[in-house]
């Protein structure tokens, strides 16, 4: 299955043309996951919006130039024949092809802007965490970082931003801003600027555990990365 995946990345995605990046998705994970990507307003779709992956596989996807959104990874799904079912994290309303429905948060996000005229990446932790997510960035030209978040926050999500699992287990940590909804956290209202809103204690959680993602809104200064020409492998676990 994930061969034929594989390939039907890469012939939809070369109908384009000439692609301005080339994402390899691997999944470390010792489970299969389900990758769900969503583009930014105007963009195409890629893949559909959403695929399984197993454990150790891994699955390419040509992006035209000017592509920008996010990868996100779901975890705990069962899908039927049809592709409907659900996903303990991540879910994009109940389908294996999210096409074009954003992932329900808490989620782990890699986000880029291609070609602005560089290419803009980073991992956010801004809605919370389920899964470790590092992007590397191969072949291009620049300070072209990697991002690096190994680190299983579940292990250290406060009580009270965990999510519980229908099993009891634990499947994600909630940012503040999402289980609290007070501007302090999401940077709202009064303080909707890098010079009022701070980080807080649950953000600052986050960022001892991946120092180089995004931990609340106004993180750009150690969130944000730049590359040209590069192409990107984007790793789950």
């Amino acid at each position: 299955m994930a061969l034929s995946w594989h390939l039907s990345f890469v012939l939809v995605w070369n109908f384009l043309g000439a692609s301005a990046a080339i994402f390899t998705l691997q999944n470390k994970c010792p489970h299969t996951i389900w990758p769900a990507t969503l583009s930014g307003a105007g963009k195409p779709l890629l893949v559909n919006g959403g695929f399984q992956l197993g454990p150790a596989q891994a699955a390419t996807i040509n992006a035209p130039a000017g592509w920008s959104g996010r990868f996100w990874a779901r975890t705990g799904c069962t899908f039927d024949q049809s592709g409907k079912g659900s996903c303990a994290t991540g879910d994009c309303g109940g389908i294996l092809q999210c096409n074009g429905a954003g992932g329900i948060p808490p989620v782990s996000l890699a986000e880029f802007t291609l070609n602005s005229p560089q290419d803009f990446y980073d991992v956010s932790l801004v809605d919370g965490f389920n899964l470790p997510i590092s992007i590397f960035p191969s072949g291009g030209t620049g300070n072209c970082r990697s991002v690096i978040c190994k680190a299983d926050l579940i292990r250290v999500c406060p009580p009270e931003l965990v999510v519980v699992g229908g099993n009891g287990e634990r499947v994600a940590c909630k940012s503040a801003c999402l289980a609290f909804r007070q501007p302090q956290y999401c940077c709202t209202g009064a303080i909707n600027s890098p010079t009022t809103c701070k980080p807080t204690n649950y953000s600052q959680i986050f960022k001892r555990a991946c120092p180089t993602a995004y931990s609340y809104p106004f993180d750009d200064r150690t969130g944000t990365f730049t590359c040209t020409g590069a192409n990107y492998v984007i790793t789950y676990c």
